[in-house]
Protein backbone atom coordinates (compact mmCIF):
# COMPACT_ATOMS: atom_id res chain seq x y z
CA UNK A 1 0.00 0.00 0.00
CA UNK A 2 2.73 2.20 1.18
CA UNK A 3 4.62 1.41 -2.52
CA UNK A 4 1.46 2.45 -4.32
CA UNK A 5 1.19 5.85 -2.99
CA UNK A 6 4.38 6.43 -3.55
CA UNK A 7 4.06 5.79 -7.28
CA UNK A 8 2.87 9.29 -8.46
CA UNK A 9 5.57 11.55 -6.24
CA UNK A 10 8.07 9.40 -8.10
CA UNK A 11 6.50 9.83 -11.44
CA UNK A 12 6.09 13.80 -10.63
CA UNK A 13 9.72 13.80 -9.56
CA UNK A 14 10.91 12.24 -12.59
CA UNK A 15 8.97 14.81 -14.76
CA UNK A 16 10.60 17.57 -12.59
CA UNK A 17 13.91 16.01 -13.19
CA UNK A 18 13.32 15.96 -17.22
CA UNK A 19 12.36 19.73 -17.23
CA UNK A 20 15.29 20.46 -14.76
CA UNK A 21 18.08 18.57 -16.68
CA UNK A 22 17.03 20.15 -20.34
CA UNK A 23 17.66 23.65 -18.43
CA UNK A 24 20.69 22.51 -17.20
CA UNK A 25 21.87 21.33 -20.95
CA UNK A 26 20.54 24.67 -22.31
CA UNK A 27 22.70 27.12 -19.55
CA UNK A 28 25.66 24.67 -20.81
CA UNK A 29 25.25 25.36 -23.98
CA UNK A 30 24.55 29.22 -23.60
CA UNK A 31 27.61 28.96 -21.39
CA UNK A 32 29.49 26.90 -24.29
CA UNK A 33 29.06 29.18 -27.43
CA UNK A 34 29.02 32.36 -25.22
CA UNK A 35 25.72 33.31 -25.55
CA UNK A 36 23.24 34.57 -22.27
CA UNK A 37 20.83 31.98 -20.79
CA UNK A 38 16.92 33.23 -20.52
CA UNK A 39 14.35 31.29 -18.72
CA UNK A 40 11.23 31.37 -20.37
CA UNK A 41 9.31 30.61 -17.21
CA UNK A 42 10.09 34.26 -15.93
CA UNK A 43 9.60 36.48 -19.50
CA UNK A 44 6.75 38.12 -20.04
CA UNK A 45 6.43 38.29 -24.13
CA UNK A 46 5.60 41.62 -26.09
CA UNK A 47 2.78 40.93 -28.23
CA UNK A 48 2.86 43.45 -30.24
CA UNK A 49 6.42 41.55 -31.09
CA UNK A 50 4.76 38.39 -31.38
CA UNK A 51 2.17 39.87 -33.84
CA UNK A 52 4.93 41.38 -35.83
CA UNK A 53 6.50 37.74 -36.05
CA UNK A 54 5.66 35.76 -39.40
CA UNK A 55 3.94 33.06 -37.29
CA UNK A 56 4.92 29.66 -39.39
CA UNK A 57 8.98 31.28 -39.02
CA UNK A 58 8.19 30.00 -35.02
CA UNK A 59 7.37 26.83 -35.81
CA UNK A 60 9.68 25.99 -38.07
CA UNK A 61 12.57 27.37 -36.78
CA UNK A 62 11.60 27.23 -33.38
CA UNK A 63 12.37 30.67 -31.32
CA UNK A 64 10.35 33.19 -30.39
CA UNK A 65 11.30 36.77 -30.12
CA UNK A 66 12.11 38.88 -26.69
CA UNK A 67 12.82 42.03 -27.57
CA UNK A 68 14.56 44.63 -30.20
CA UNK A 69 18.19 45.93 -29.32
CA UNK A 70 18.56 48.81 -31.66
CA UNK A 71 18.41 47.50 -35.44
CA UNK A 72 18.90 43.84 -34.43
CA UNK A 73 15.74 41.26 -32.86
CA UNK A 74 16.07 39.01 -30.06
CA UNK A 75 15.36 36.17 -30.19
CA UNK A 76 15.40 33.11 -27.70
CA UNK A 77 16.46 29.72 -29.42
CA UNK A 78 17.12 25.88 -28.39
CA UNK A 79 20.05 25.70 -30.40
CA UNK A 80 22.12 28.15 -31.06
CA UNK A 81 24.67 26.06 -32.89
CA UNK A 82 22.37 25.77 -35.63
CA UNK A 83 23.85 28.21 -38.03
CA UNK A 84 22.11 27.54 -41.10
CA UNK A 85 18.67 28.04 -39.08
CA UNK A 86 20.34 31.05 -37.20
CA UNK A 87 21.22 32.52 -41.40
CA UNK A 88 17.53 31.52 -42.68
CA UNK A 89 15.85 33.72 -39.49
CA UNK A 90 17.97 36.41 -40.21
CA UNK A 91 17.52 36.40 -44.31
CA UNK A 92 13.84 36.08 -44.12
CA UNK A 93 12.68 38.74 -40.89
CA UNK A 94 15.85 40.74 -43.28
CA UNK A 95 17.35 41.93 -39.48
CA UNK A 96 20.31 40.87 -37.34
CA UNK A 97 19.46 38.58 -35.04
CA UNK A 98 20.66 38.43 -31.40
CA UNK A 99 20.66 34.67 -29.97
CA UNK A 100 19.97 33.90 -26.55
CA UNK A 101 19.72 30.24 -25.48
CA UNK A 102 16.25 28.99 -23.88
CA UNK A 103 15.38 25.38 -22.63
CA UNK A 104 13.37 23.18 -25.06
CA UNK A 105 10.44 22.34 -23.46
CA UNK A 106 10.44 25.61 -22.42
CA UNK A 107 10.26 26.77 -25.45
CA UNK A 108 8.03 24.31 -26.90
CA UNK A 109 5.80 24.60 -24.54
CA UNK A 110 5.59 28.95 -24.92
CA UNK A 111 5.07 28.22 -28.64
CA UNK A 112 2.24 25.74 -28.06
CA UNK A 113 0.39 27.83 -25.00
CA UNK A 114 1.13 31.17 -24.98
CA UNK A 115 0.41 34.30 -26.81
CA UNK A 116 2.67 32.59 -29.09
CA UNK A 117 0.23 30.26 -30.11
CA UNK A 118 -2.97 32.29 -29.58
CA UNK A 119 -1.44 34.38 -32.36
CA UNK A 120 -1.63 31.58 -34.77
CA UNK A 121 -5.49 31.00 -33.90
CA UNK A 122 -6.12 34.79 -34.31
CA UNK A 123 -4.22 35.70 -37.99
CA UNK A 124 -5.95 32.68 -39.16
CA UNK A 125 -9.73 33.76 -37.87
CA UNK A 126 -8.92 37.29 -38.95
CA UNK A 127 -7.24 36.69 -42.20
CA UNK A 128 -7.98 33.00 -43.51
CA UNK A 129 -10.71 31.60 -45.15
CA UNK A 130 -10.71 28.25 -46.46
CA UNK A 131 -11.21 28.27 -50.28
CA UNK A 132 -12.42 25.03 -51.06
CA UNK A 133 -12.35 23.50 -54.35
CA UNK A 134 -15.63 21.60 -56.17
CA UNK A 135 -15.66 19.74 -58.80
CA UNK A 136 -18.21 20.84 -61.85
CA UNK A 137 -20.39 18.58 -63.85
CA UNK A 138 -17.52 18.30 -66.31
CA UNK A 139 -15.30 16.94 -63.96
CA UNK A 140 -12.69 20.05 -64.15
CA UNK A 141 -11.41 21.94 -60.71
CA UNK A 142 -13.31 24.86 -60.21
CA UNK A 143 -12.42 27.23 -57.04
CA UNK A 144 -15.29 28.28 -55.26
CA UNK A 145 -14.96 30.47 -51.79
CA UNK A 146 -18.20 29.90 -49.65
CA UNK A 147 -20.89 32.99 -50.58
CA UNK A 148 -20.36 35.88 -48.10
CA UNK A 149 -23.46 35.04 -45.28
CA UNK A 150 -24.32 35.53 -41.74
CA UNK A 151 -23.37 31.85 -41.64
CA UNK A 152 -20.16 32.80 -42.69
CA UNK A 153 -19.52 35.07 -39.84
CA UNK A 154 -20.36 31.83 -37.53
CA UNK A 155 -17.60 31.43 -34.89
CA UNK A 156 -17.74 27.61 -35.70
CA UNK A 157 -16.99 28.20 -39.26
CA UNK A 158 -14.07 30.25 -38.33
CA UNK A 159 -12.57 28.11 -35.89
CA UNK A 160 -12.95 24.96 -38.30
CA UNK A 161 -11.08 27.10 -40.70
CA UNK A 162 -8.32 27.82 -38.01
CA UNK A 163 -8.05 24.13 -37.22
CA UNK A 164 -6.92 23.05 -40.87
CA UNK A 165 -5.05 26.73 -41.56
CA UNK A 166 -2.96 25.97 -38.23
CA UNK A 167 -2.34 22.22 -38.98
CA UNK A 168 -1.16 23.07 -42.41
CA UNK A 169 1.63 25.86 -40.96
CA UNK A 170 2.48 23.33 -38.55
CA UNK A 171 3.27 20.80 -41.38
CA UNK A 172 0.42 18.17 -39.37
CA UNK A 173 -0.17 14.92 -41.27
CA UNK A 174 -3.18 14.59 -39.56
CA UNK A 175 -6.08 16.32 -37.36
CA UNK A 176 -7.82 14.07 -34.92
CA UNK A 177 -11.12 15.38 -33.16
CA UNK A 178 -11.64 13.54 -29.91
CA UNK A 179 -14.97 14.08 -27.80
CA UNK A 180 -15.00 13.02 -24.09
CA UNK A 181 -17.09 13.24 -21.95
CA UNK A 182 -17.47 17.37 -21.20
CA UNK A 183 -15.18 18.38 -23.61
CA UNK A 184 -13.59 18.47 -27.34
CA UNK A 185 -9.84 17.59 -27.88
CA UNK A 186 -8.00 18.52 -31.42
CA UNK A 187 -5.02 17.44 -31.76
CA UNK A 188 -2.16 17.16 -34.83
CA UNK A 189 -0.38 14.54 -35.89
CA UNK A 190 3.35 15.96 -36.77
CA UNK A 191 6.31 14.23 -37.29
CA UNK A 192 4.63 10.66 -35.92
CA UNK A 193 3.61 12.35 -32.84
CA UNK A 194 0.51 13.09 -31.57
CA UNK A 195 0.16 16.17 -29.66
CA UNK A 196 -2.70 18.42 -28.34
CA UNK A 197 -2.96 21.46 -30.75
CA UNK A 198 -5.13 24.37 -28.15
CA UNK A 199 -7.07 24.21 -25.51
CA UNK A 200 -10.08 22.09 -24.99
CA UNK A 201 -13.21 23.01 -26.80
CA UNK A 202 -16.49 22.95 -24.70
CA UNK A 203 -18.58 20.03 -25.51
CA UNK A 204 -21.65 22.27 -26.66
CA UNK A 205 -20.23 22.79 -29.74
CA UNK A 206 -19.34 19.30 -30.84
CA UNK A 207 -22.05 18.75 -33.13
CA UNK A 208 -21.77 22.02 -34.51
CA UNK A 209 -17.99 21.37 -35.39
CA UNK A 210 -18.56 17.80 -36.72
CA UNK A 211 -21.14 19.26 -39.03
CA UNK A 212 -19.31 22.07 -40.54
CA UNK A 213 -16.37 18.95 -41.27
CA UNK A 214 -19.39 17.02 -42.55
CA UNK A 215 -20.81 20.26 -44.94
CA UNK A 216 -17.42 20.63 -46.21
CA UNK A 217 -17.30 16.86 -47.23
CA UNK A 218 -20.08 16.37 -48.78
CA UNK A 219 -21.40 14.03 -45.94
CA UNK A 220 -24.66 13.56 -44.71
CA UNK A 221 -24.91 15.27 -41.55
CA UNK A 222 -28.55 14.03 -40.43
CA UNK A 223 -26.25 10.30 -40.18
CA UNK A 224 -24.62 9.88 -36.88
CA UNK A 225 -25.41 6.82 -35.72
CA UNK A 226 -22.17 4.72 -38.91
CA UNK A 227 -19.08 6.23 -40.15
CA UNK A 228 -19.23 8.05 -42.84
CA UNK A 229 -15.69 8.74 -45.39
CA UNK A 230 -15.04 12.03 -47.44
CA UNK A 231 -12.94 14.45 -49.20
CA UNK A 232 -12.20 17.74 -49.74
CA UNK A 233 -9.67 19.87 -51.47
CA UNK A 234 -8.70 23.65 -50.76
CA UNK A 235 -5.40 25.90 -51.90
CA UNK A 236 -2.71 26.91 -49.17
CA UNK A 237 -0.39 28.95 -50.62
CA UNK A 238 -0.91 28.67 -54.46
CA UNK A 239 -1.03 25.00 -54.05
CA UNK A 240 -4.17 22.74 -54.36
CA UNK A 241 -4.20 20.19 -50.76
CA UNK A 242 -6.56 17.14 -50.86
CA UNK A 243 -7.86 15.69 -46.90
CA UNK A 244 -9.62 12.88 -46.43
CA UNK A 245 -11.99 12.40 -44.07
CA UNK A 246 -13.14 9.77 -41.65
CA UNK A 247 -16.10 10.23 -39.28
CA UNK A 248 -16.88 7.90 -36.31
CA UNK A 249 -19.23 7.50 -34.13
CA UNK A 250 -18.17 6.70 -30.17
CA UNK A 251 -19.56 6.60 -26.53
CA UNK A 252 -19.25 10.25 -26.13
CA UNK A 253 -20.41 11.22 -29.92
CA UNK A 254 -18.67 11.38 -33.20
CA UNK A 255 -15.09 11.69 -34.18
CA UNK A 256 -13.34 13.35 -36.80
CA UNK A 257 -10.01 12.49 -38.85
CA UNK A 258 -8.25 14.65 -41.33
CA UNK A 259 -5.68 13.31 -43.31
CA UNK A 260 -3.37 15.98 -45.00
CA UNK A 261 -2.28 15.20 -48.45
CA UNK A 262 0.18 17.74 -49.45
CA UNK A 263 0.74 16.75 -53.25
CA UNK A 264 3.76 18.92 -53.90
CA UNK A 265 6.05 18.02 -50.53
CA UNK A 266 4.89 14.42 -51.53
CA UNK A 267 6.37 14.67 -55.14
CA UNK A 268 9.32 16.89 -53.81
CA UNK A 269 10.01 12.95 -51.57
CA UNK A 270 9.35 10.81 -54.39
CA UNK A 271 11.54 12.03 -57.59
CA UNK A 272 14.47 10.30 -55.65
CA UNK A 273 12.69 7.50 -54.19
CA UNK A 274 13.89 4.00 -54.80
CA UNK A 275 13.57 0.99 -52.87
CA UNK A 276 17.32 1.06 -51.51
CA UNK A 277 15.99 4.24 -48.87
CA UNK A 278 12.93 2.56 -47.73
CA UNK A 279 14.10 0.91 -45.12
CA UNK A 280 14.19 -2.75 -45.86
CA UNK A 281 16.81 -5.71 -44.16
CA UNK A 282 18.97 -6.65 -47.59
CA UNK A 283 17.30 -10.30 -47.58
CA UNK A 284 13.94 -8.60 -47.82
CA UNK A 285 15.00 -6.34 -50.37
CA UNK A 286 16.29 -9.12 -52.29
CA UNK A 287 13.04 -10.96 -52.24
CA UNK A 288 10.78 -7.70 -53.11
CA UNK A 289 13.33 -7.00 -55.87
CA UNK A 290 12.56 -10.70 -56.92
CA UNK A 291 8.95 -10.90 -57.13
CA UNK A 292 8.27 -7.21 -58.72
CA UNK A 293 10.13 -8.53 -61.45
CA UNK A 294 8.09 -11.85 -61.88
CA UNK A 295 6.31 -11.71 -65.29
CA UNK A 296 3.23 -13.08 -62.88
CA UNK A 297 1.99 -12.76 -59.81
CA UNK A 298 0.49 -10.77 -57.51
CA UNK A 299 2.74 -8.74 -54.32
CA UNK A 300 0.42 -7.83 -51.47
CA UNK A 301 1.62 -4.24 -49.61
CA UNK A 302 -0.59 -4.52 -46.35
CA UNK A 303 0.02 -2.56 -42.50
CA UNK A 304 -1.31 0.11 -41.02
CA UNK A 305 -1.85 3.83 -41.45
CA UNK A 306 1.27 5.65 -41.97
CA UNK A 307 3.45 2.22 -42.22
CA UNK A 308 4.73 3.16 -45.93
CA UNK A 309 2.52 1.45 -48.07
CA UNK A 310 2.33 3.92 -50.90
CA UNK A 311 6.22 4.83 -50.57
CA UNK A 312 6.72 1.35 -50.86
CA UNK A 313 4.64 0.78 -54.20
CA UNK A 314 6.16 3.96 -55.69
CA UNK A 315 9.43 2.83 -54.72
CA UNK A 316 8.54 -0.55 -56.15
CA UNK A 317 6.83 1.13 -59.23
CA UNK A 318 9.95 3.49 -60.12
CA UNK A 319 11.96 0.63 -60.19
CA UNK A 320 10.31 -1.36 -62.50
CA UNK A 321 9.19 0.94 -65.00
CA UNK A 322 10.56 0.63 -68.42
CA UNK A 323 9.75 1.24 -72.15
CA UNK A 324 8.61 -2.23 -72.88
CA UNK A 325 5.98 -2.74 -70.34
CA UNK A 326 2.91 -1.11 -70.16
CA UNK A 327 2.15 -0.22 -66.35
CA UNK A 328 -1.49 0.80 -65.21
CA UNK A 329 -2.37 2.12 -61.51
CA UNK A 330 -5.65 2.73 -60.51
CA UNK A 331 -5.25 5.18 -56.92
CA UNK A 332 -7.14 7.24 -54.78
CA UNK A 333 -6.13 9.89 -55.05
CA UNK A 334 -2.85 9.50 -57.82
CA UNK A 335 -0.64 11.06 -55.29
CA UNK A 336 2.85 11.31 -57.35
CA UNK A 337 2.72 11.53 -61.41
CA UNK A 338 5.42 9.02 -62.61
CA UNK A 339 6.26 9.37 -66.43
CA UNK A 340 5.55 6.91 -68.53
CA UNK A 341 3.15 5.47 -66.60
CA UNK A 342 -0.81 5.53 -66.82
CA UNK A 343 -2.10 6.26 -63.68
CA UNK A 344 -6.31 6.61 -63.02
CA UNK A 345 -7.46 8.23 -60.53
CA UNK A 346 -10.69 6.89 -58.57
CA UNK A 347 -13.89 9.25 -59.08
CA UNK A 348 -16.90 7.51 -57.18
CA UNK A 349 -18.94 10.73 -58.07
CA UNK A 350 -18.88 9.46 -61.34
CA UNK A 351 -19.11 5.45 -60.91
CA UNK A 352 -14.96 4.75 -61.15
CA UNK A 353 -14.53 2.59 -58.47
CA UNK A 354 -11.66 0.35 -58.27
CA UNK A 355 -13.63 -2.41 -58.98
CA UNK A 356 -14.74 -0.78 -62.14
CA UNK A 357 -11.64 0.75 -62.77
CA UNK A 358 -9.96 -2.69 -62.66
CA UNK A 359 -12.08 -4.07 -65.17
CA UNK A 360 -11.11 -1.37 -67.91
CA UNK A 361 -7.78 -1.70 -67.03
CA UNK A 362 -7.39 -5.20 -68.09
CA UNK A 363 -8.88 -4.47 -71.51
CA UNK A 364 -5.65 -1.99 -71.79
CA UNK A 365 -3.42 -4.88 -72.69
CA UNK A 366 -1.11 -3.99 -69.04
CA UNK A 367 2.24 -5.58 -68.04
CA UNK A 368 2.15 -4.49 -64.65
CA UNK A 369 -0.94 -3.40 -62.29
CA UNK A 370 -0.74 -1.24 -59.89
CA UNK A 371 -3.80 -1.10 -56.94
CA UNK A 372 -3.90 1.28 -54.43
CA UNK A 373 -6.92 -0.60 -51.99
CA UNK A 374 -8.74 -3.85 -52.17
CA UNK A 375 -11.10 -3.16 -48.93
CA UNK A 376 -14.27 -4.18 -50.30
CA UNK A 377 -15.79 -7.09 -52.11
Amino acid sequence: MADETAKPTTAAGAMGDSEAADRERARALAERYRYEFVDLRNVHLDVDLLRSTPVDLMFRYNFVPLGVAGDALEIAMADPSDLVAVDEVSALLDRPLVIKVAAEEDLNALLKKSEASQRVLDEATEGFRLALIREDESGDETITIEKITQEESSPIIRLVDTIVFTALARRASDIHIETGASEVLVKYRVDGSLGQAMDPIAKEHHATIISRIKVMSELDISEKRVPQDGRFKTRYKGRSIDFRVSIMPSTHGEDAVIRILDKESINEEFRSLNLDVIGFADRELRLFRRYINEPYGMVLVTGPTGSGKTTTLYGALMEIRNEEDKIITIEDPVEYQIQGITQIPVNEKKGLTFARGLRSILRHDPDKIMVGEIRDM
